[in-house]
């Protein structure tokens, strides 16, 4: 059972033997959602792809996925999936910037109470699309939709290391991500990233390395070819049109880049990800 209801909020309960070619083909292609997207796999097993990473999830676990990820099924068994999604303008404005935090995230196992709370939160929901006649239906289920984006998130905060007991390493990295996400279509230097968190670059350099093995020109270039990646999945617009938007005015360069980092060119990517 399953339906959408209202501007920019969705909700159902599937499962993949109900699913005909068009669905099946459609979840297996790499694809991104308008909206902040929630799965609860009720059931079974299934392996997917969330920007290029491959994770294979038992039930019962929990998905959360932005709207700016990449993300495709590339097996499933058994499976009974309910899943919600939701858009900014519906999202409650503390859950969105929650979310934007948390941002990326990847599955997580529930424990069996955890998994109960949020299974029946999402069955009353469902229950609430049957309501068409109510003169507050849309609010009624933006409401709804927003708990249940709040049981998640709260859920996800919980399995997340507080700031407050986050070594300094971790806390520089912390904050170097923060601005990097928001900064990587302009700001391609680590020196101005530790320029703007009042550090040395040498000192940014050894927490990010500490904490995740690689250097901050590391995530600088992944992060803008992960994004690079997207754009040519899920826009016509050319190479060329793609590095001026990631802030790269020398295109040969951008391109050099592109294929240090990903053992192709740009063009091969996109051509190998179309057939």
């Amino acid at each position: 059972m399953g339906t959408d209801f209202g501007e920019g909020v969705a909700i159902e309960k599937i499962s993949f033997q109900d699913f005909g070619t068009v669905e099946i083909e459609k979840a297996t292609q790499s694809h991104r959602e308008d909206s902040h997207s929630f799965f609860l796999l009720e059931e079974g097993s299934v392996s997917i792809e969330i920007d290029f990473q491959e994770y294979t999830i038992k039930s019962p676990s929990i998905i959360y996925m932005h709207p700016n990820q990449v993300h495709r099924i590339l097996a499933f068994d058994n499976v009974t999936v309910s899943s919600w999604s939701i858009s900014n303008e519906n999202l409650n404005p503390v859950y969105l910037t929650l979310l934007e935090d948390i941002t990326p995230t990847k599955p997580l196992l529930l424990e069996k109470e955890t998994f109960s709370v949020i299974s029946e939160a999402v069955a009353l929901s469902i229950k609430f699309t049957e309501q068409k006649k109510n003169k507050l239906y849309h609010s009624l289920l933006k409401d709804s939709c927003n708990v249940l984006v709040a049981l998640v998130a709260s859920h996800y905060v919980e399995h997340t290391t507080s700031t407050d007991k986050l070594s300094r390493f971790d806390s520089v990295t912390k904050a170097f991500k923060k601005l990097l996400e928001r900064n990587y279509t302009i700001t391609k230097r680590p020196a101005s990233y530790a320029e703007e968190l009042n550090i040395s670059t040498p000192y940014l350099n050894e927490c990010v390395r500490n904490t995740t093995g690689h250097s901050v020109s590391h995530h600088i270039q992944q992060r803008v070819v992960l994004e690079a990646k997207r754009l040519l999945f899920h826009s016509d617009k050319s190479v060329k049109e793609i590095a001026t938007e990631l802030g790269y005015d020398d295109y040969p360069y951008f391109s050099r880049l592109f294929t240090k980092v990903t053992g192709m060119t740009a063009l091969a990517f996109r051509n190998k990800n179309l057939d």
